[in-house]
């Protein structure tokens, strides 16, 4: 059968999907997928993977993608990050039987993916990635779609992606967002730029980017023109009254709360992983969607304890805020039935404070809603510098504030979380740099040398001149002058049964048996 292209693919492959759950690292597996699929998802990411661990771990193979094959989770598309045009046809090769797609990450901004040259810093190598789409469109029976971030420029959007489409990219989706903008300069995404590329390219187009609830999925179509919209995160209720009728029989909570909009651009919300019904135009409880989540990993084994657990936390995020014990009992916990019961412990407390206050209204705490119902995470906008308590004191350099005052100040003050995180597992932990011990450095290469090395060496260097003049170090463990001997000896005994008697004060490094025997 012949491989769809294009817009056959969009529509026949994947079902004309208008409603995409973004593939999102450790959190889009298989019982997310699924879950999210049940709340009015049409397709679905596997997590980013890495094309060169996938290529050489039959583990991570496994793992990521070869045990998470289920009926019902289709139509997938899975998604590497990859720099090299070999490297990334052959982890597509070994995963194109169990997805309906393969996708390139050129979206990623974080730092991981700038320190493995991958993700949205590849964007200015276009001969690269033509050859990459190239290739893969060649070798592969199943289609090449890309995840791409904008330019600053229109044009130079429109640009890239016709370059990837005539490269043989058969779908793209792209965010509207700059590789600049992110964490805590998230900014709104440009529809525009969006736009302009679904005007100019032939292949069905998604977007991604100020997807805040169902209503703005429609808004952006008509808007941009584009086939379907992708969330990951940006959900808030509509900009109208909101009606939420609680599903329990032992109480009829009616709560009407008046949406505001949020106009600090700089605030970011994430939609999916705090409200999984998102496409379904819905906020239920919290242990509605937490329940449900649980009885699919149980169902679908095996499921990563540390994805079950960070899938809990956002969707209790802001229940844990009121709730701080859970908090700490729900990061402790070591088995999924003690993350169930912890759940189980929040939704009993949402319970009996539903009881007792049937309005809700001592929940609101700047939230949209009661903090048991599914709602965003609006993160906070950045401080200015110099700014404490509302108060604008002193301004000073943010570069190296703190690290100044943890190199003069060994107080419990100065510390970082992560430090004061070792510092209570252990309490005579020294952070001082002053009172740290002072290493003797090798001669060599300058790493911390051996104590009692009798080169005054590192163990790198030490083996290498051991090895060279056969000599011992027995701090370092080193034995290839005493191996030498007994091999020398040996090679003498044989000579005395023999009749003759060889004297050799060296060892006979041209003889691959001593040789071996050194190493």
């Amino acid at each position: 059968m012949a491989k769809l292209k294009g817009f056959d693919f969009w529509r026949s492959t994947l079902k004309g999907a208008r409603y995409v759950v973004a593939p999102m690292v450790d959190q889009s597996e298989l019982a997310w997928r699924l879950l999210s699929r049940r709340h009015g998802a049409d397709l679905c990411y596997t997590p980013m993977l890495h094309a060169q661990v996938f290529v050489r771990d039959a583990n991570y193979r496994r793992e990521n993608l070869y045990s998470e094959v289920c009926p019902d989770d289709r139509p997938l598309i899975t998604q590497f990050c990859a720099n090299d045009p070999e490297v990334f046809v052959q982890a597509a090769l070994l995963a194109q039987d169990y997805c309906d797609a393969i996708d390139l990450n050129l979206g990623c901004p974080q730092m991981i993916a700038k320190r493995g040259h991958y993700g949205v810093f590849l964007q200015d190598e276009w001969d690269l990635l033509e050859n990459m789409i190239k290739l893969a469109n060649e070798k592969l029976s199943v289609p090449i779609t890309c995840k791409i971030r904008v330019f600053p420029e229109i044009e130079k959007t429109v640009k890239y992606a016709k370059m990837l489409e005539k490269a043989g990219c058969q779908m793209l989706t792209v965010h509207g967002r700059t590789k600049d903008q992110k964490g805590s300069l998230t900014g709104i995404a440009s529809w525009a730029h969006i736009k302009a590329v679904r005007e100019a390219v032939k292949i069905p187009v998604f977007a991604n980017g100020n997807i805040q609830h169902l209503s703005d999925v429609q808004l952006c179509m008509e808007e941009t023109g584009v086939q379907g919209v992708m969330s990951a995160g940006g959900a808030r209720p509509p900009k109208t009254h909101f009606h939420c009728i609680h599903p329990m029989p032992w109480i009829t909570y009616i709560a009407v709360f008046s949406v505001r909009i949020l106009s600090n651009v700089h605030l970011f919300t994430e939609g999916n992983l705090h409200n999984p019904a998102l496409f379904e135009g819905r906020s239920p409880p919290v242990w509605e969607m937490a329940e449900e989540y649980l009885q699919i990993v149980k169902q679908y084994p095996p499921c990563s304890l540390s994805y079950v657990r960070a899938h809990l936390f956002k969707l209790w995020h802001h229940t844990l805020q009121v709730h701080q014990d859970l908090r700490e009992e729900l990061a402790k916990v070591k088995t999924l039935e003690a993350l169930a019961e912890v759940s189980e412990q929040l939704k009993h407390r949402c319970q009996d404070e539903i009881a007792k206050d049937e309005k809700g209204q001592d929940h609101l705490t700047g939230l949209l809603f009661p903090h048991w119902i599914c709602q965003p995470y609006v993160r906070p906008p950045p401080k200015e510098p110099g700014t404490e308590n509302g108060r604008k004191g002193i301004e000073v350099k943010a570069v190296s504030a703190k690290r100044a005052r943890e190199d003069t100040d060994c107080s419990t003050d100065s510390l970082s979380k992560n430090k004061l995180k070792k510092k209570a597992r252990n309490p005579h932990k020294n952070f001082c740099p002053e009172q740290k011990p002072k290493y003797i450095r090798c001669e060599q290469c300058g790493n911390p040398k051996g104590n009692k090395c009798v080169f005054n060496l590192c163990r790198g260097c030490c083996k290498k001149k051991a090895f060279k003049e056969v000599a011992d170090c027995p701090s370092h463990g080193l034995r290839f002058k005493t191996k030498a001997q007994k091999l020398s000896a040996a090679e003498t005994d044989g000579s005395h049964v023999n009749g003759t008697l060889s004297i050799q004060t060296e060892p006979p490094m041209d003889n691959p048996a001593v040789s071996q025997a050194l190493v």
